[in-house]
């Protein structure tokens, strides 16, 4: 008998599904415990593979869960369902394909692998007959994967947008909340366990823009390749640009979004980057390491998911839904493409990073006069108009920031208009522009 045809789906509805997780780490160690402190129904942890397990053994493991550093138990016919959780592309992705071939279904919180190999492995996993969930691959204990394939699946979505980094916004929030400086504030979230050691991912946009190509899969029909989409760092971001915000009615918070347009050659624009909100957006609400997704469809109008986004237990809630429903109820709990599609990295959509919106543009100098006239010309040239100009009374003229904003422009026109401005000699460092969402 081969290996596909001895799982749990084909011993009985009533039988129990055996899981093994792979990795034993912060998310593991929780899903263990859901599993063995309040077993669902029909499921049963029966093997934990790590490297190193000796040091990895914890007593409240039941007895009957076996410990191992072969993965290849994890294939071996008595399992049914395989939970990965060690990150990364490699080896998950040739595990999640060995677990699939070898007849298991497979839950995963690897957002990369999902965003930029998914496809493929949905495409294998509809092709074996089994699944792949991937609940937990954003937004944490949010069910924003399962909201967006059910309790909206009869809406036509076309934008996606929000904070998908709660690293990031626990930054942004300690530097709003208490005038820190960013690299402060970092440390703060490093010490807290909110940051890595190397926080490059989170600050540079790189894990938000990952979960923002799996949520533009899902919810937008659009497969990308994450690469496409546009990052911009907020360790450009400093205490006094919370300060001129705020004069401005507006915060500051990493935002990602995707909106796709409307007709047959659909488009599709995404981006991840700091941007001023408004005081009175879902947006400007999210405090510390939390998450929120909001989609606006052409019926249902505009819906919000926001909770805990990060975080052993949250993301474990997640991954146990995901078993649950493989388990329960035999249905797919996720999957953003067709099977005919095999890889994310060839986009089916063409990926814009170019918007218009007004704009905050920052700038330190060595005041003397003479200045704001040369701004104001190359942004005339540039046909970009001047909305207002703002000033902190009492800061050092060495070292003077200052703030103009501008009327909706283009990103692009912009950033040449910057190009130019930064050859003046004035400059104590780079300008920082921010754009102003509504």
């Amino acid at each position: 008998m081969s290996s596909k045809s001895v799982g749990s789906e084909h011993r009985g509805g009533d039988s129990v599904c055996n899981v093994a997780i792979v990795g034993f780490g912060t998310v593991g160690r929780s899903v263990a415990r859901i599993l063995l402190e309040h077993p669902p129904e029909k499921l049963r942890l029966c093997l934990i593979y790590n490297r190193g397990v000796d040091k990895k053994k914890v007593p409240w493991v039941q007895p009957h869960v076996r410990w191992t550093e072969r993965i290849e138990d994890v294939f071996a016919p008595d399992i049914d369902i395989m939970v990965e959780l060690i990150g990364g592309l490699k080896p998950a992705q040739d595990w999640i394909r060995a677990a699939l071939l070898a007849g298991k279904s497979v839950v995963t919180a690897n957002k990369q692998l999902i965003a930029q190999r998914g496809t493929g492995l949905i495409a294998l996993a509809r092709q074996q007959g089994r699944q792949i969930g991937f609940e937990a691959s954003v937004a944490g204990g949010i069910p924003v994967i399962r909201g967006l394939r059910e309790g909206l699946a009869g809406d036509c979505l076309f934008r996606i947008s929000g904070i998908l980094n709660g690293t990031c916004n626990y930054i942004l929030t300690r530097m709003e909340a208490s005038g820190l400086p960013f690299a402060s504030a970092l440390k703060e979230a490093q010490d807290l366990g909110f940051a890595e050691a190397d926080p490059t991912d989170d600050i540079e946009g790189y894990d938000a823009r990952a979960k923002l190509a799996i949520l533009a899969q899902v919810g937008l029909q659009c497969a990308i390749d994450p690469s496409e989409i546009g990052c911009r760092s907020i360790s450009v971001i400093e205490a006094i640009d919370f300060a001129y915000a705020r004069r401005l009615g507006c915060t500051i918070r990493q935002v990602s979004q995707a909106e796709k347009s409307a007709g047959d050659k659909a488009q599709l624009f995404a981006c991840v980057q700091p941007a001023l909100v408004s005081l009175s957006s879902p947006l400007a609400q999210v405090q510390g390491a939390q998450n929120l997704v909001m989609t606006a469809g052409k019926y249902g109008g505009k819906t919000v998911f926001s909770g805990h986004g990060a975080g052993g237990d949250p993301t474990a809630v997640a991954v146990v839904s995901d078993l649950i429903a493989i388990a329960g109820r035999g249905r797919e709990p996720g999957g953003p493409v067709s099977a005919t599609e095999t890889d994310s990295s060839n986009s089916s959509h063409p990926v814009s990073g170019e918007f218009s919106s007004p704009h905050y543009v920052r700038f330190i100098v060595r005041d003397r006069p003479g200045i704001t006239a040369a701004l104001a010309t190359v942004l005339s040239n540039y046909r970009i108009n001047i909305d207002a100009l703002l000033q902190e009374p009492g800061m050092e003229k060495s070292r003077l920031p200052f703030v103009i904003t501008l009327e909706e422009c283009s990103n692009a026109v912009l950033e040449r208009a910057l190009e130019e401005i930064l050859k003046f000699d004035f400059h104590v460092q780079p300008p920082v522009s921010l754009p102003v969402l509504s």
